[in-house]
């Protein structure tokens, strides 16, 4: 069932932080909602301009809502993640997505305000939640790419002028992560701060992680022992997400763990068993895998087990 990104936003706020997972195919998408209906869990499922354009934005809606007919007791929304002003646009005009992202952090503060506004209005008369941007992450993921140097974290007291002045339901914040496998070195990490000072100033206001993959060391081990090259990847420490949520973090982005899952059940399929050339065999051991990460992950975000509880709060048993 789809339902409003704010509705979930309003149940998990100080309590537990959704998931919110890329997909790009029909392998993923059956992964990703065997693994929230296993572990009881809402969720928030991410298209980003990459997959929309990877084979076409209506092939991935149609896989969505067949999904959601196969697994009628799933309560989860639908998420354009990173959006510019003309996907947001094209996206709330189909009437399909519960949230977009406008993600005009590039910009400055003044330019960032007025492009949101656009969105804002535009989603808004739609009853479409609208996630916004103010700081930028460093990393490389899709179409983004920002130096490590050029990164900067979110002003507390910026992050309270942007939501007044644009009207944004929820705000993506910079406090130390980054996109992509390569994520932390030396001291960085979350910066726990930034949330509370954030949080004291606009109170009960869903926050946004992005970047969050955790990059489990045994998946790149397992990947590197199967032909890959991965290395130096270092990722957010899982055990943090709950401390997060209890400061306003209501929705966790994970895309790149999902990628790692992908790449060692396919490079260690096709080392162990090089005469395969069915694709369905290692796509079965793929969703049957990917399943199993997402249950992992939503106990650890503090999802597993809400979905009763979420259902009963919107009104369906």
């Amino acid at each position: 069932m789809i339902v409003s990104t704010k509705k979930l936003f309003q149940h998990a706020y100080g309590k537990y932080a959704l998931g919110a997972y890329n997909i790009n195919n029909a392998e993923q998408i059956m992964g990703l909602f065997r693994g929230n209906i296993d572990s009881q869990a809402p969720f928030i499922i991410q298209i980003s301009r990459g997959a929309r354009a990877y084979t076409d934005k209506l092939l991935l809606e149609g896989m969505i809502k067949s999904a959601e007919q196969i697994f009628p007791k799933a309560v989860f929304a639908v998420h354009l993640d990173h959006g510019d002003l003309e996907s947001c646009l094209d996206s709330i005009k189909s009437g399909f997505y519960s949230s977009v992202m406008i993600d005009a952090s590039d910009q400055d503060f003044k330019n960032n305000v007025s492009i949101t506004k656009k969105v804002v209005k535009a989603a808004h008369a739609k009853k479409i939640t609208v996630e916004a941007e103010l700081g930028q992450l460093g990393g490389v993921e899709e179409h983004i790419a920002v130096d490590e140097k050029d990164a900067h974290l979110t002003d507390p007291e910026e992050a309270k002028d942007f939501i007044n002045q644009t009207g944004c339901d929820s705000l993506a914040c910079a406090i130390g992560t980054s996109h992509g496998a390569y994520k932390f070195s030396g001291s960085q990490a979350i910066h726990f701060d930034i949330l509370k000072r954030i949080q004291k100033l606009a109170p009960k206001f869903p926050l946004v992680m992005h970047g969050s993959s955790s990059i489990p060391q045994d998946e790149v081990k397992r990947i590197n022992a199967a032909g890959g090259k991965l290395g130096g990847a270092k990722g957010v420490d899982e055990n943090q997400f709950k401390k997060a949520a209890k400061l306003g973090v209501t929705k966790v982005n994970i895309d790149t763990d999902g990628r790692l899952v992908w790449t060692r059940v396919h490079r260690e399929v096709f080392r162990d068993q090089p005469e395969v050339f069915d694709l369905r065999g290692p796509g079965k051991i793929f969703m049957a895998e990917y399943a199993k990460y997402i249950v992992n992950k939503n106990k650890k975000l503090g999802s597993a087990g809400q979905l009763p509880k979420v259902r009963k709060f919107l009104g369906k048993k």
